[in-house]
């Protein structure tokens, strides 16, 4: 069933609830219960601070390209669907970068490359091995446009537009599930997790979308 917009302002309040959730937990690590009972506060090199890290740049990258397509086009749909993704993925990333506020960690990590938190072991420790995805031509992380990818699609128009768009957020989406994935798996605050697992489900659905608008533009997703 495709996704209508009270399913995305759903979406949005409960990504809300998780923002107030996740601020309420780390305010109370400053009162007066006994300090055994609180939930430890992630540290800089943390799965949890990584996942809120990467994800936020992974999100807003998706921002950008969906307000390209908007101006891109003029189908209804696609700019529906592109209109959502940046206001969820917009959402989510200010709920990633005020953990990291409210942890007080810095936004952006100069000791390690993107993604290395994936090589966190069960207990939180580093493997020794290096996680980046540095790539060629801008792309940071799984799934992620490339710099030519970005100027191709700023530079279509019409039908073309939509149909790069479509491909690009698809393989945007499944890099996306791969590291919200991992961070079901490593991450360690409750709410965090939660949110990468909603994240899951809520992109599994959105590729699905497209894949199905891609069709109907009598086109298919990249490999």
């Amino acid at each position: 069933m495709r996704p209508t917009r009270t399913h995305w302002a759903a979406i949005t309040a409960v990504v809300l609830a998780l923002l107030f959730a996740g601020a309420a937990t780390v305010a109370s690590a400053g009162g007066g219960e006994d300090a055994r009972s609180r939930p430890p506060i992630p540290t800089a090199t943390s799965a949890d601070a990584g996942f809120a890290r990467d994800m936020a740049v992974h999100h807003q990258q998706a921002v950008e390209m969906s307000f390209i397509v908007r101006d891109r086009t003029q189908d209804d749909e696609v700019r529906r669907l592109a209109y959502d993704i940046a206001n969820t993925q917009a959402n989510q990333r200010g709920m990633m970068l005020g953990w990291l506020d409210l942890w007080g960690l810095p936004k952006v990590s100069a000791d390690s490359e993107p993604m290395a938190w994936t090589q966190n072991d069960e207990h939180g420790a580093h493997s020794g091995h290096s996680g980046g995805h540095q790539a060629k031509d801008g792309s940071l992380m799984p799934g992620m446009a490339t710099n030519a990818d970005l100027a191709r699609l700023g530079k279509a128009s019409g039908k073309q537009a939509e149909i790069e768009y479509l491909q690009l957020m698809i393989s945007h989406h499944n890099g996306g599930i791969t590291m919200a994935e991992g961070c079901v798996k490593l991450c360690t605050v409750d709410t965090e997790r939660s949110l990468a697992q909603g994240m899951v489900d809520a992109q599994r659905s959105e590729v699905d979308l497209m894949v199905d608008l891609l069709r109907k533009r009598g086109a298919e997703a990249r490999t």
